[in-house]
Protein backbone atom coordinates (compact mmCIF):
# COMPACT_ATOMS: atom_id res chain seq x y z
CA UNK A 1 0.00 0.00 0.00
CA UNK A 2 2.82 2.11 0.87
CA UNK A 3 4.42 1.64 -2.45
CA UNK A 4 1.13 2.24 -4.22
CA UNK A 5 0.79 5.56 -2.62
CA UNK A 6 4.23 6.34 -3.23
CA UNK A 7 3.61 5.96 -6.67
CA UNK A 8 0.45 7.63 -6.97
CA UNK A 9 1.59 10.75 -5.62
CA UNK A 10 -1.84 12.97 -6.91
CA UNK A 11 -3.73 10.58 -5.02
CA UNK A 12 -2.11 10.49 -2.10
CA UNK A 13 -2.12 14.32 -1.88
CA UNK A 14 -5.83 14.80 -2.46
CA UNK A 15 -6.16 12.30 0.41
CA UNK A 16 -4.06 13.85 2.77
CA UNK A 17 -5.85 16.96 1.44
CA UNK A 18 -8.98 15.37 1.96
CA UNK A 19 -8.22 14.16 5.84
CA UNK A 20 -6.44 17.43 6.94
CA UNK A 21 -9.68 19.29 5.83
CA UNK A 22 -12.07 17.36 7.71
CA UNK A 23 -10.22 18.85 10.72
CA UNK A 24 -11.52 22.20 10.30
CA UNK A 25 -15.08 20.64 8.75
CA UNK A 26 -16.08 17.48 10.68
CA UNK A 27 -18.13 14.96 8.47
CA UNK A 28 -21.48 15.86 8.46
CA UNK A 29 -24.73 14.78 5.97
CA UNK A 30 -23.27 18.21 3.87
CA UNK A 31 -20.25 15.38 3.12
CA UNK A 32 -22.68 13.40 0.87
CA UNK A 33 -23.08 16.08 -1.69
CA UNK A 34 -19.23 16.69 -2.58
CA UNK A 35 -19.29 14.05 -5.11
CA UNK A 36 -20.31 14.08 -8.03
CA UNK A 37 -21.08 10.61 -8.84
CA UNK A 38 -22.20 11.63 -12.49
CA UNK A 39 -18.93 12.64 -13.34
CA UNK A 40 -17.31 9.40 -11.61
CA UNK A 41 -19.48 7.25 -13.95
CA UNK A 42 -19.09 9.30 -16.79
CA UNK A 43 -14.73 8.53 -16.29
CA UNK A 44 -15.23 4.78 -15.18
CA UNK A 45 -17.24 3.82 -18.28
CA UNK A 46 -15.39 5.71 -20.82
CA UNK A 47 -11.74 4.39 -19.17
CA UNK A 48 -13.13 0.98 -19.60
CA UNK A 49 -14.89 1.21 -23.19
CA UNK A 50 -11.11 3.30 -24.29
CA UNK A 51 -9.07 0.13 -22.52
CA UNK A 52 -11.98 -2.32 -25.06
CA UNK A 53 -10.82 -0.60 -28.22
CA UNK A 54 -7.37 -0.71 -27.22
CA UNK A 55 -7.71 -4.61 -26.40
CA UNK A 56 -9.23 -5.46 -29.54
CA UNK A 57 -6.46 -3.65 -31.83
CA UNK A 58 -8.40 -0.67 -33.10
CA UNK A 59 -5.52 1.62 -32.37
CA UNK A 60 -3.02 -0.89 -33.64
CA UNK A 61 -4.58 -0.87 -36.94
CA UNK A 62 -5.26 2.33 -37.23
CA UNK A 63 -1.22 3.67 -36.99
CA UNK A 64 -0.71 1.00 -39.50
CA UNK A 65 -3.41 2.40 -42.13
CA UNK A 66 -2.26 5.93 -41.32
CA UNK A 67 1.36 5.50 -41.56
CA UNK A 68 1.25 3.12 -44.48
CA UNK A 69 2.71 5.90 -46.99
CA UNK A 70 4.98 7.61 -45.02
CA UNK A 71 8.14 8.87 -47.00
CA UNK A 72 9.96 11.01 -45.06
CA UNK A 73 11.04 12.03 -41.80
CA UNK A 74 9.06 15.01 -41.07
CA UNK A 75 6.22 13.68 -43.18
CA UNK A 76 6.61 10.88 -40.00
CA UNK A 77 6.77 13.38 -37.14
CA UNK A 78 3.65 15.19 -38.89
CA UNK A 79 1.86 11.62 -38.84
CA UNK A 80 2.45 11.32 -35.24
CA UNK A 81 1.73 14.29 -34.42
CA UNK A 82 -1.68 14.50 -36.15
CA UNK A 83 -3.03 10.81 -34.39
CA UNK A 84 -2.27 12.19 -31.04
CA UNK A 85 -3.51 15.57 -31.55
CA UNK A 86 -6.99 14.87 -32.68
CA UNK A 87 -7.09 11.51 -30.85
CA UNK A 88 -6.91 12.55 -27.96
CA UNK A 89 -10.20 14.44 -28.19
CA UNK A 90 -11.91 11.14 -27.88
CA UNK A 91 -9.72 8.81 -25.97
CA UNK A 92 -8.48 11.55 -23.51
CA UNK A 93 -4.98 12.87 -23.34
CA UNK A 94 -3.24 10.33 -21.30
CA UNK A 95 -4.54 7.19 -23.38
CA UNK A 96 -3.22 9.36 -26.28
CA UNK A 97 0.13 8.85 -24.75
CA UNK A 98 -0.17 5.82 -23.48
CA UNK A 99 -1.22 4.39 -27.09
CA UNK A 100 1.07 6.04 -29.34
CA UNK A 101 4.13 7.03 -27.88
CA UNK A 102 5.43 3.80 -27.67
CA UNK A 103 4.38 3.53 -31.12
CA UNK A 104 6.12 6.32 -31.85
CA UNK A 105 9.84 5.48 -30.36
CA UNK A 106 9.65 1.76 -32.17
CA UNK A 107 8.88 3.40 -35.54
CA UNK A 108 11.95 6.17 -34.73
CA UNK A 109 14.13 3.16 -33.43
CA UNK A 110 13.29 1.13 -37.02
CA UNK A 111 13.97 4.02 -39.29
CA UNK A 112 17.10 4.71 -37.39
CA UNK A 113 16.11 7.98 -36.21
CA UNK A 114 16.57 7.55 -32.57
CA UNK A 115 18.03 11.34 -32.31
CA UNK A 116 14.74 12.78 -32.77
CA UNK A 117 13.19 10.61 -30.27
CA UNK A 118 12.92 13.30 -27.62
CA UNK A 119 11.76 16.31 -29.70
CA UNK A 120 8.91 14.10 -30.79
CA UNK A 121 7.76 12.69 -27.70
CA UNK A 122 8.05 16.17 -26.37
CA UNK A 123 5.55 17.59 -29.09
CA UNK A 124 3.48 14.31 -29.17
CA UNK A 125 2.86 15.32 -25.17
CA UNK A 126 2.41 18.70 -26.37
CA UNK A 127 0.14 17.48 -28.65
CA UNK A 128 -2.24 15.31 -26.87
CA UNK A 129 -3.04 18.00 -23.95
CA UNK A 130 -3.42 20.97 -26.60
CA UNK A 131 -5.55 18.36 -28.69
CA UNK A 132 -7.68 16.88 -25.71
CA UNK A 133 -9.19 20.58 -24.67
CA UNK A 134 -11.64 20.69 -27.72
CA UNK A 135 -13.91 17.99 -26.50
CA UNK A 136 -16.13 17.75 -23.03
CA UNK A 137 -14.66 14.21 -23.18
CA UNK A 138 -10.97 14.89 -24.37
CA UNK A 139 -9.57 15.06 -20.59
CA UNK A 140 -10.78 14.87 -17.12
CA UNK A 141 -11.19 18.48 -15.91
CA UNK A 142 -13.07 19.33 -19.36
CA UNK A 143 -15.73 16.86 -18.65
CA UNK A 144 -15.67 17.95 -14.46
CA UNK A 145 -16.22 21.15 -15.42
CA UNK A 146 -18.53 20.90 -18.58
CA UNK A 147 -20.78 18.55 -16.31
CA UNK A 148 -20.61 20.75 -12.94
CA UNK A 149 -21.53 23.72 -14.69
CA UNK A 150 -23.79 22.45 -17.34
CA UNK A 151 -22.25 24.09 -20.53
CA UNK A 152 -23.78 24.25 -23.58
CA UNK A 153 -21.74 22.28 -26.24
CA UNK A 154 -21.81 24.88 -28.61
CA UNK A 155 -20.80 27.43 -26.19
CA UNK A 156 -18.08 24.98 -24.84
CA UNK A 157 -17.05 24.75 -28.78
CA UNK A 158 -17.22 28.60 -29.19
CA UNK A 159 -14.76 28.75 -26.18
CA UNK A 160 -12.23 25.90 -27.38
CA UNK A 161 -12.00 26.02 -30.64
CA UNK A 162 -9.80 28.80 -31.29
CA UNK A 163 -7.28 28.43 -28.74
CA UNK A 164 -7.46 24.58 -30.26
CA UNK A 165 -7.06 25.63 -33.94
CA UNK A 166 -3.82 28.26 -32.98
CA UNK A 167 -2.49 25.08 -31.16
CA UNK A 168 -2.59 22.97 -34.31
CA UNK A 169 -0.90 25.50 -36.31
CA UNK A 170 1.78 25.86 -33.72
CA UNK A 171 2.37 22.07 -33.97
CA UNK A 172 2.77 22.09 -37.68
CA UNK A 173 5.00 24.88 -37.56
CA UNK A 174 7.10 22.89 -35.01
CA UNK A 175 7.68 20.05 -37.44
CA UNK A 176 10.00 22.35 -39.60
CA UNK A 177 12.16 21.70 -36.69
CA UNK A 178 13.04 18.16 -37.55
CA UNK A 179 15.51 18.00 -39.75
CA UNK A 180 13.95 15.85 -43.29
CA UNK A 181 15.43 13.02 -44.42
CA UNK A 182 14.06 10.06 -46.34
CA UNK A 183 13.16 7.22 -44.58
CA UNK A 184 12.42 3.65 -45.21
CA UNK A 185 9.16 2.27 -43.77
CA UNK A 186 8.39 -1.51 -43.42
CA UNK A 187 5.12 -2.17 -45.00
CA UNK A 188 3.30 -4.51 -42.80
CA UNK A 189 0.81 -6.61 -45.23
CA UNK A 190 -0.45 -8.50 -42.35
CA UNK A 191 -4.16 -8.36 -41.35
CA UNK A 192 -4.47 -7.47 -37.57
CA UNK A 193 -7.34 -9.69 -36.43
CA UNK A 194 -10.07 -7.45 -34.28
CA UNK A 195 -12.73 -9.43 -32.78
CA UNK A 196 -16.12 -7.89 -34.48
CA UNK A 197 -18.66 -8.91 -31.68
CA UNK A 198 -16.50 -7.27 -29.10
CA UNK A 199 -15.62 -3.83 -31.13
CA UNK A 200 -19.35 -3.76 -32.27
CA UNK A 201 -20.70 -4.16 -28.43
CA UNK A 202 -17.55 -0.79 -27.74
CA UNK A 203 -19.08 1.07 -30.44
CA UNK A 204 -22.58 0.84 -29.39
CA UNK A 205 -21.89 1.27 -25.38
CA UNK A 206 -19.77 4.27 -26.44
CA UNK A 207 -22.48 6.22 -28.61
CA UNK A 208 -24.94 5.25 -25.29
CA UNK A 209 -22.08 7.52 -23.23
CA UNK A 210 -21.57 10.13 -25.18
CA UNK A 211 -25.69 10.86 -25.21
CA UNK A 212 -24.89 10.84 -21.17
CA UNK A 213 -22.40 13.35 -21.50
CA UNK A 214 -24.75 15.38 -23.32
CA UNK A 215 -27.29 14.68 -21.13
CA UNK A 216 -29.74 13.17 -23.39
CA UNK A 217 -29.86 9.95 -20.98
CA UNK A 218 -29.21 9.67 -17.19
CA UNK A 219 -26.24 8.03 -16.09
CA UNK A 220 -27.19 5.83 -14.07
CA UNK A 221 -29.02 2.97 -16.60
CA UNK A 222 -26.04 3.74 -18.93
CA UNK A 223 -23.47 2.47 -16.33
CA UNK A 224 -25.90 -0.77 -15.91
CA UNK A 225 -26.00 -1.38 -19.73
CA UNK A 226 -22.29 -0.44 -19.90
CA UNK A 227 -21.79 -3.09 -17.09
CA UNK A 228 -23.93 -5.71 -19.06
CA UNK A 229 -22.00 -5.37 -22.08
CA UNK A 230 -18.76 -5.55 -20.88
CA UNK A 231 -19.91 -8.66 -19.15
CA UNK A 232 -21.73 -9.73 -22.03
CA UNK A 233 -18.91 -10.28 -24.23
CA UNK A 234 -16.77 -12.05 -21.28
CA UNK A 235 -14.29 -8.89 -20.98
CA UNK A 236 -14.63 -9.18 -17.21
CA UNK A 237 -10.70 -8.05 -16.94
CA UNK A 238 -11.42 -4.68 -18.47
CA UNK A 239 -12.76 -4.03 -14.78
CA UNK A 240 -9.28 -4.21 -13.74
CA UNK A 241 -7.78 -2.08 -16.67
CA UNK A 242 -9.96 0.70 -15.15
CA UNK A 243 -7.07 3.72 -13.84
CA UNK A 244 -9.24 3.47 -9.98
CA UNK A 245 -6.54 6.04 -8.67
CA UNK A 246 -7.91 8.68 -10.78
CA UNK A 247 -11.29 7.92 -9.34
CA UNK A 248 -10.22 7.84 -5.74
CA UNK A 249 -8.25 10.96 -6.58
CA UNK A 250 -11.33 12.96 -7.78
CA UNK A 251 -13.24 12.05 -4.53
CA UNK A 252 -10.41 13.47 -2.10
CA UNK A 253 -10.75 16.50 -3.95
CA UNK A 254 -14.20 16.91 -3.96
CA UNK A 255 -14.15 16.37 -0.21
CA UNK A 256 -11.04 18.93 -0.06
CA UNK A 257 -12.65 21.48 -1.93
CA UNK A 258 -15.81 20.95 -0.85
CA UNK A 259 -14.60 21.66 2.90
CA UNK A 260 -12.97 24.74 2.22
CA UNK A 261 -15.99 26.21 0.48
CA UNK A 262 -16.99 25.79 3.84
CA UNK A 263 -14.27 28.04 5.41
CA UNK A 264 -14.73 31.25 5.61
CA UNK A 265 -11.75 33.06 5.75
CA UNK A 266 -10.12 30.54 2.75
CA UNK A 267 -13.42 30.75 0.72
CA UNK A 268 -13.17 34.54 0.66
CA UNK A 269 -9.50 34.64 0.04
CA UNK A 270 -9.85 32.56 -2.70
CA UNK A 271 -12.79 34.61 -4.59
CA UNK A 272 -11.24 37.54 -4.33
CA UNK A 273 -8.09 36.09 -5.71
CA UNK A 274 -9.85 34.51 -8.60
CA UNK A 275 -12.34 36.89 -9.73
CA UNK A 276 -11.46 38.51 -12.92
CA UNK A 277 -8.23 36.50 -13.41
CA UNK A 278 -9.51 33.20 -13.66
CA UNK A 279 -7.23 32.41 -16.34
CA UNK A 280 -3.92 33.39 -15.19
CA UNK A 281 -4.61 32.13 -12.08
CA UNK A 282 -6.22 28.41 -13.34
CA UNK A 283 -2.61 28.71 -14.96
CA UNK A 284 -0.46 29.42 -12.29
CA UNK A 285 -2.46 26.37 -9.71
CA UNK A 286 -1.80 24.07 -12.64
CA UNK A 287 1.98 24.97 -12.64
CA UNK A 288 1.88 23.31 -8.75
CA UNK A 289 -1.44 20.96 -8.43
CA UNK A 290 -1.34 19.69 -12.04
CA UNK A 291 -4.77 21.15 -14.39
CA UNK A 292 -7.30 18.41 -13.02
CA UNK A 293 -6.87 19.23 -9.03
CA UNK A 294 -6.61 22.91 -10.25
CA UNK A 295 -10.11 22.67 -12.11
CA UNK A 296 -11.76 20.81 -9.33
CA UNK A 297 -10.31 23.30 -6.71
CA UNK A 298 -11.15 26.94 -8.49
CA UNK A 299 -14.25 25.79 -9.27
CA UNK A 300 -15.87 25.93 -6.29
CA UNK A 301 -15.21 30.02 -6.13
CA UNK A 302 -16.31 31.12 -9.51
CA UNK A 303 -18.98 30.94 -11.80
CA UNK A 304 -16.88 31.87 -15.01
CA UNK A 305 -16.35 28.53 -16.33
CA UNK A 306 -15.10 29.95 -19.79
CA UNK A 307 -12.07 31.16 -17.66
CA UNK A 308 -11.48 28.20 -16.24
CA UNK A 309 -12.26 25.53 -19.40
CA UNK A 310 -9.50 27.83 -20.57
CA UNK A 311 -7.24 28.33 -17.88
CA UNK A 312 -6.92 24.76 -16.91
CA UNK A 313 -6.50 23.58 -20.90
CA UNK A 314 -4.04 25.60 -21.70
CA UNK A 315 -2.73 25.36 -18.32
CA UNK A 316 -1.58 21.84 -18.84
CA UNK A 317 1.69 22.96 -20.58
CA UNK A 318 4.45 24.68 -18.52
CA UNK A 319 5.71 22.18 -15.96
CA UNK A 320 6.43 18.41 -15.80
CA UNK A 321 3.09 18.10 -13.27
CA UNK A 322 1.36 20.82 -15.02
CA UNK A 323 -0.65 17.57 -16.80
CA UNK A 324 -0.43 14.60 -15.43
CA UNK A 325 -0.50 13.02 -18.53
CA UNK A 326 2.80 14.61 -19.64
CA UNK A 327 4.53 12.38 -16.61
CA UNK A 328 3.40 9.33 -18.23
CA UNK A 329 5.39 10.54 -21.97
CA UNK A 330 8.28 10.68 -19.83
CA UNK A 331 8.21 7.60 -17.98
CA UNK A 332 7.92 5.79 -21.08
CA UNK A 333 10.93 7.69 -22.26
CA UNK A 334 13.04 7.21 -19.56
CA UNK A 335 12.45 4.09 -19.63
CA UNK A 336 14.95 3.70 -22.82
CA UNK A 337 18.64 2.66 -21.88
CA UNK A 338 20.13 5.27 -23.80
CA UNK A 339 17.59 7.87 -22.61
CA UNK A 340 19.22 11.57 -22.08
CA UNK A 341 16.65 12.52 -18.81
CA UNK A 342 18.27 15.78 -18.43
CA UNK A 343 17.73 17.06 -22.27
CA UNK A 344 14.45 15.77 -22.39
CA UNK A 345 13.70 17.68 -19.14
CA UNK A 346 15.35 20.71 -20.91
CA UNK A 347 13.60 20.14 -24.30
CA UNK A 348 10.37 19.55 -22.82
CA UNK A 349 10.16 23.00 -20.61
CA UNK A 350 11.66 24.64 -23.72
CA UNK A 351 8.75 23.76 -25.86
CA UNK A 352 6.13 23.93 -22.86
CA UNK A 353 6.97 27.61 -21.86
CA UNK A 354 7.22 28.69 -25.39
CA UNK A 355 3.57 27.37 -26.20
CA UNK A 356 2.42 28.66 -23.03
CA UNK A 357 3.23 31.87 -23.70
CA UNK A 358 2.26 32.22 -27.38
CA UNK A 359 -1.18 30.76 -26.23
CA UNK A 360 -1.54 33.35 -23.12
CA UNK A 361 -0.93 35.91 -25.49
CA UNK A 362 -3.18 34.93 -27.94
CA UNK A 363 -6.27 34.26 -25.19
CA UNK A 364 -5.75 37.83 -23.79
CA UNK A 365 -5.97 39.38 -26.77
CA UNK A 366 -8.73 37.28 -28.48
CA UNK A 367 -10.65 36.76 -25.03
CA UNK A 368 -10.82 40.34 -23.61
CA UNK A 369 -14.06 42.06 -22.99
CA UNK A 370 -15.72 37.96 -22.33
CA UNK A 371 -15.31 37.95 -18.78
CA UNK A 372 -12.10 36.15 -18.73
CA UNK A 373 -9.90 38.74 -17.70
CA UNK A 374 -5.89 38.24 -16.32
Amino acid sequence: MINYLKKEKVLSISMILALLSAFFVHPDREYTGYVDVRVLALLFYLMLLVKGFQDVGLFEMLINRVCSKVMNSRSLVRMLLLITFFSSMLITNDVALITFVPFAILTLRFCHQERQMIPVVVLQTIAANLGSMCTPIGNPQNLYLFSTYQVELCRFFETMLPVTALSLVLLMIAVYLIPDETIQMERKTELIIMEKRALIVYSLLFSVNLLVVFRVIHWMPALVVTTAGVLFIKKQRLFIQVDYALLFTFIGFFIFVGNLGRIPEISSLLEKLICGREIAVAVLFSQFLSNVPAALLLSGFTENVQGLLIGTNIGGLGTLIASMASLISYKMYAAQEDADKGRYMLTFTACNFIGLAVLLVFCRFYYVGQGNMF
